[in-house]
């Protein structure tokens, strides 16, 4: 087949969608399709040189980007590509339009709200993973904790705050509201970026400016203390529950995509038949209720009295080396390319 790889974007997950869409791509060589790598906000490919290449189909393998420590510099890429908000470069709908299907690495940002969904929708362009209406909802984590709540799923509590109606008004409800501790974290943010911790109203303010950094509308929620896992779902299939402990601090941007920051482990130690049972089914239901399709991952915490708290969904995972999604896979047997693979096949049987 010939499929279209899309990654990059202009999303703080810019690197980490680049890296994924590099290992999908040589994956799927090594299965004996055609593949085209493109960035769809520069229009730039890869090649076994590296990227900022023209994008074309080849049967050849391409080189493997690496995520950098810090989260990338979209204001700078905006000026330096002279693209600025245009987020889909000339050719890439062309490039997708020649493909039997587009597999969608991109994470955050059209690549994952549903909007690249809908485009591809209305050119009757097949893809891989969720549609427009299943990824716009889980993408927004407000959206998401409302309907899983309509549900009776177990998720924080929570807040949605407007940060253009002023700090100190968010922090006012926040503390009435919320308490403390908290997490603040971007509504539709993505890899951790923008989340902190608050234990009192400094860090509060601290943490709710960081949040606006990358988005006006910012989420707080209790802080729910435990262990942390992950539940991916491909097909019909609910994949093993991923432990993760981080070496130190929590599981942010650089503790996830940094070789030997955490330890994740599968399957967990001392978690019951009863607790995987359990996991699966709200893991179901929660596909289920915000319409996702092909595969998605969710991520729990597991608080001291064994009740499982939904943290969020993930419609489209990351598949670099540190992602936990071919990590679950790899358990239950299903190598990495048998993994890209039926993410394919999944997308042809829509």
């Amino acid at each position: 087949m010939k499929i279209a790889v899309l990654a990059g974007g202009l999303s703080t997950e810019r690197e980490v969608s680049l890296t994924s869409g590099s290992m999908i791509t040589n994956s799927l060589v090594r299965s004996g399709h055609s593949v085209c790598f493109v960035d769809i906000y520069t229009g730039l490919g890869m090649n076994s040189e590296g990227f900022g290449c023209a994008p074309e189909f080849t049967d050849k393998k391409i080189a493997t980007y690496k995520v950098a420590r810090r989260v990338p510099d979209l204001e700078r890429l905006k000026v330096e590509s002279g693209r600025g908000e245009r987020r889909c470069a000339d050719g890439v709908l062309d490039i997708c339009r020649e493909a039997d299907v587009v597999f969608n690495a991109l994470h955050g940002d059209v690549g994952e709200n549903g909007q690249l969904q809908a485009l591809l929708d209305m050119e009757g362009i097949r893809y891989t993973g969720s549609g427009y209406v299943g990824s716009a909802l889980a993408m927004d984590k407000d959206i998401t904790k409302r309907l899983l709540n309509d549900v009776d799923l177990p998720t924080p509590h929570g807040l949605a705050l407007d940060m253009s109606e002023g700090i100190d008004k968010a922090v006012s409800e926040i503390m009435t509201r919320v308490g403390f501790p908290c997490v603040i974290k971007p509504c539709t943010g993505g890899s951790s970026v923008g989340i902190s911790m608050s234990d009192n109203e400094n860090e509060l303010r601290v943490a709710l400016a960081e949040a606006a950094k990358y988005e006006d509308r910012i989420l707080a929620e209790c802080k729910i203390c435990g262990r942390e896992f992950a539940v991916g779902v491909v097909g019909n299939t609910v994949l093993p529950p991923v432990e993760i402990i981080p070496h130190s601090g929590f599981y942010d941007y650089e503790n996830k995509y940094q070789a030997g920051k955490t330890r994740e482990v599968c399957p967990p130690e001392n978690l019951s038949d009863e607790d995987i049972h359990r996991l699966n089914s709200i893991t179901q239901k929660a596909f289920s209720v915000l319409r996702l399709e092909g595969y998605a991952r969710f991520d729990y915490i597991m608080d001291e009295s064994g009740e499982f708290w939904i943290l969020e969904a993930n419609t489209l995972p990351g598949m670099t080396p540190t992602s936990l999604l071919p990590f679950a896979a790899s358990a239950a047997g299903i190598g990495y390319d048998e993994l890209c693979e039926k993410m394919v096949r999944l997308a042809l049987e829509k």
